[in-house]
């Protein structure tokens, strides 16, 4: 009686685990066929806002190198 119970138990669990992963799996499919149609280099991707290009990344970089520089050169007597 004890095992049959066990059994039972981890049936429910791992159904309610399965479901909650079609759920998931659900949120980051595609939302509509036109966005699935559209070429992409990984599943799910950032928004277009949030990606830096390569050049805009280098000029940052530069800018807070050069801001330090200077800051170092100020501070010695």
């Amino acid at each position: 009686m004890r095992a049959a119970l066990s059994i039972l138990g981890l049936v429910i669990v791992l159904t309610i685990v399965l479901l909650n992963a079609k759920k998931q799996m659900q949120v980051i499919a595609p939302a509509s066929p036109s966005a699935s149609s559209a070429p992409s280099t990984s599943t799910v991707e950032a928004p277009a806002a949030n990606r830096a290009t390569p050049a805009a990344v280098k000029a940052e970089v530069q800018s807070a190198m050069d801001m330090a520089a200077s800051a170092a050169s100020a501070a010695q007597p």
